[in-house]
């Protein structure tokens, strides 16, 4: 059984958790993810975490009232804020509120590693010192494949554009079919 640190997501887009999970979960970290304001702060009540990340555009309670919140019960637990919408009134309300970091999408496994890394060394001393950490059971696999973080990353990285292939040439095709199905018809006359 190890140890592992816990990070709180929380995000109403899926694929933002998932992403943070891929990246932090092979550094040794236990990704939870909330999909809302709500959910996050009923979790962080009756759990214990090290690291929260937050977007700021969600349903609902905002990310940044949000990490208010979080920094007014628990001022000693690091924030991040992610978002597609920074401003620099969202970053001057974020600073005033004690965040650790302002980070803006698109987030590459670099920002993430760093910023994780920068937020629970700066972690206040007001932490409360737990008694038992709490002990996750992580399976361990049997062979770790030498080349799967290179492709996790590299696939991370390309899906924004194999998308950008997909919209650009979908036109194409669709106007490739009508001129084949038109072709066949008038080679049937």
């Amino acid at each position: 059984m190890n140890v592992l640190q816990k990070v709180l997501v929380v995000d109403d887009d899926p694929v933002v958790g998932k992403s943070i999970d891929r990246v932090l979960a092979s550094k040794g970290y236990a990704v939870i993810a909330a999909s809302n304001g709500e959910e996050a702060l009923n979790k962080l009540a009756s759990e214990h975490y090290d690291l929260v990340f937050t977007d700021i555009k969600m349903p609902g309670m905002s990310g940044l009232e949000v990490a208010e919140r979080v920094k007014a019960s628990q001022p000693w637990l690091p924030v991040v804020i992610v978002t597609g919408y920074g401003s620099d009134a969202y970053e001057a309300r974020a600073a005033a509120a004690g965040v650790s970091e302002f980070l803006r999408k698109p987030l590459s496994p670099e920002m993430i590693e760093a910023s994780t890394a920068k937020a629970l060394r700066e972690r206040s001393p007001a932490m409360p010192m737990q008694t038992q950490p709490e002990e996750i059971a992580v399976p361990q696999p049997e062979a770790i494949e030498k080349g799967s973080t290179v492709k996790n990353i590299a696939l991370f990285l390309a899906a924004p554009f194999i998308g950008l292939a997909y919209i650009v040439a979908m036109p194409f095709v669709g106007i490739g079919m009508l001129a084949w199905f038109g072709f066949k018809a008038v080679m049937k006359r």
